[in-house]
């Protein structure tokens, strides 16, 4: 495939050239007007060299099927007559993509989408190089969070998710599709995750799932901060001068601490005043 880059194409401002054409146009009217005909099939020639180049917009030029430049400077230009002048824009485009339906890492069906933001930055390889480069971005975007999915758990405590690590899995996501789309000139500005669930299939047991995690996870955190409070309180009464506990007794104690402080009902301590 021949390589093909952006370089300044030959222009002037489009003015100055547009009122010389007209008073050409006019004089050739007045003193030639027996070859009226060519003339005017000559002057609609050589106005085909005008163009209007908006803001943030480029202009690949091509004569007779060859390169010969990109026009980056917005006004009213002339340039070189009988080309073609294929307009690129060169604006931040916000590309979503659909809810695409993966596995991860563990196999686990999941859905997932996301946004690109990007713009072209060489008008030339995003004509030459491509054939379409709106929809070379829409593939290579699915293509790139397909492969990003299967890299990668749904959540996970102890490495790198696709649920608890959003910006590190979007940065990985934007590196990936820049690596992709340079070969089009296309420069991505920033990826981010629209979209992250369980399959609708598995996605109730999976909250089942999720649910019986956090449950666990508060009862660990409950009872080693009862435990705690109890050596405290253990360390307190061996303090105490004239105050000993059988290991009877500091087993019952323990155990009716434990009972109290991690119960998910409220206590209703007896209290033994005796006779």
């Amino acid at each position: 495939m021949q390589a093909v880059s952006d370089h300044e194409a030959w222009s002037v401002g489009g003015f100055p050239l547009l009122f010389l054409w007209l008073a050409l146009m006019g004089a050739a009217a007045l003193l030639l007007w027996p070859l009226i005909i060519p003339i005017a099939v000559i002057g609609v020639l050589f106005a085909s060299g005008f163009t209007i180049i908006q803001p943030n917009e480029a202009r690949v030029v091509t004569f007779f099927g060859r390169y010969v430049g990109t026009l980056r400077k917005n006004g009213f230009l002339y340039t070189v007559p009988f080309s073609s002048k294929t307009r690129v824009p060169l604006k931040l485009i916000n590309f979503v993509t659909d809810h695409l339906k993966v596995n991860d890492r563990n196999g686990n069906p999941i859905e997932i989408g996301a946004v690109v933001v990007w713009r072209v930055t060489d008008a030339a390889q995003a004509s030459f190089n491509i054939d379409d480069y709106k929809t070379f971005v829409a593939n290579q975007s699915d293509i790139a969070i397909r492969t990003l999915a299967a890299h990668y758990p749904y959540d996970s405590e102890s490495e790198t998710s696709l649920r608890g690590n959003i910006d590190e899995v979007a940065a990985q996501l934007q590196t990936m599709l820049q690596g992709k789309l340079a070969v089009a000139g296309i420069h991505v500005e920033e990826t981010r995750l629209s979209h992250l669930a369980y399959a609708s299939e598995i996605a109730g047991a999976m909250l089942k799932r999720q649910q019986a995690v956090a449950i666990f996870q508060a009862r660990r955190y409950m009872v080693e901060n009862a435990l705690a409070i109890i050596d405290e309180v253990m360390v307190h009464f061996d303090k105490q001068e004239g105050v000993e506990i059988s290991d009877d007794k500091k087993a019952d104690l323990i155990n009716s601490l434990l009972v109290v402080m991690t119960s998910e009902k409220e206590s209703n301590p007896v209290i033994n005043v005796g006779r």
